[in-house]
């Protein structure tokens, strides 16, 4: 599974995000959007963050801690 934090460098919640996610050990990566107008473009991205998993934009803004543990516990069949 591979997860991205598609941002911008200004993004508040990146640094939560980033502490959830190693909360729960789910290995990610991060895209700053300011450096790849083509993500902007592809996925409609207009604001941050947006978390995409295998390609697909899985949450657009910032979800609540409850729905990433839910979503990323189904996606590992816990």
């Amino acid at each position: 599974m591979k997860v991205e934090l598609a941002v911008t460098r200004s993004c508040h919640h990146c640094a939560m995000l980033e502490a959830e996610f190693k909360k729960l050990g789910v290995p990610y990566s991060i895209c700053y959007l300011e450096d790849d107008p083509e993500m902007q473009h592809k996925y409609g991205i207009k604001g941050s963050p947006n978390i995409l998993v295998d390609g697909e934009l899985v949450f657009r803004g910032m979800p609540s801690f409850v729905e990433l543990e839910k979503y990323f516990k189904e996606m590992s069949g816990k």
